[in-house]
């Protein structure tokens, strides 16, 4: 039977874990780790936590990277103690991964993981469409949750989306953006925008709780074979790695879409990546 595979038993591989088996559009969460006793506890304490919260997905655990052959998709966390998998040794646990007799999807849920996708596709030549990171959607939230608050409405009404090479080198498309059917700038003042992209660096990295929800939007839309919803995700692009909205689809990313941007917002953007590349 398909399942979830998640590399990584540290706070965010467990939350998403958590997230993911609570929602229950997925059949199983298989949560990876070398330490297979961290995994196996944490799968544990979401199995208990089922019939409190009501819902019967299967949660398991392994220790060896070849338990994710199989899954419907492959979602790259961090390790107890150690943080996100990024550098030469995130590199190295994707060359494993590669090896398997598996293509399927990868979302790398990490804040720090934009310039491993980068190596992924530019050293290890896996497909720009097969992976992808999460972690724009979380920060889109953050401030979408403060112009919320500027406005004294839910933030759940907001639209907006961000662009880029957060923190520093984000770009929000303000002029697309809305909220309530209502342009977001024609409900708020320039210096309020000014305030809101101000504060976009100290919102960078998200913490984990808001990156597993991020990365299971991902997943669900890719086990449901795609989603007519953009989402802002880290992919390959221009040579390097940015925050882009995407289209989704059962082999990960299935276009990346242009988005709606001034004359200014496009020249930031392209400065961005410019600098980046």
């Amino acid at each position: 039977m398909p399942f979830i595979a998640i590399v990584g038993g540290g706070a965010l591989g467990g939350a998403l874990a958590h997230k993911l088996a609570a929602r229950g559009n997925v059949s199983e969460v298989r949560l990876i780790d070398a330490e297979g006793a961290v995994a196996k506890g944490k799968a544990l304490d979401i199995l208990q936590s089922a019939p409190i919260e009501g819902f019967s997905t299967r949660v398991t655990a392994g220790n060896s990277l070849a338990a994710a052959a199989g899954a419907e998709a492959i979602v790259l966390a961090d390790s107890p103690g150690q943080g996100e998998h990024q550098g030469d040794a995130g590199l190295a646990l994707l060359r494993e991964l590669v090896r398997l007799d598996t293509a399927a999807p990868i979302v790398c849920a990490g804040a720090l993981h934009r310039e491993l996708i980068a190596r992924a596709v530019s050293e290890l030549h896996i497909p720009a469409a097969r992976i992808l990171g999460s972690a724009p959607l979380a920060l889109e939230s953050a401030v979408r949750a403060l112009a919320g608050l500027m406005l004294d409405l839910s933030g759940v009404e907001v639209s907006l989306r961000i662009l880029g090479v957060p923190p520093a080198g984000a770009v929000v498309a303000w002029e697309e953006g809305a909220a309530f059917g209502q342009p977001l700038t024609a409900q708020l003042r320039p210096h309020e925008i000014a305030a809101l992209s101000a504060r976009i660096p100290s919102l960078w990295p998200p913490s984990a709780y808001a990156l597993s929800s991020a990365a299971a939007l991902i997943v669900e839309a890719i086990v449901a074979g795609g989603s007519r919803r953009r989402y802002s995700c880290f992919v390959a692009f221009r040579r390097t790695a940015a925050a882009m909205p995407v289209q989704l689809g059962a082999e990960g990313v299935r276009a990346v879409l242009q988005p709606a941007l001034t004359r200014q917002e496009q020249t930031a953007l392209d400065n961005v990546l410019g600098k980046d590349e």
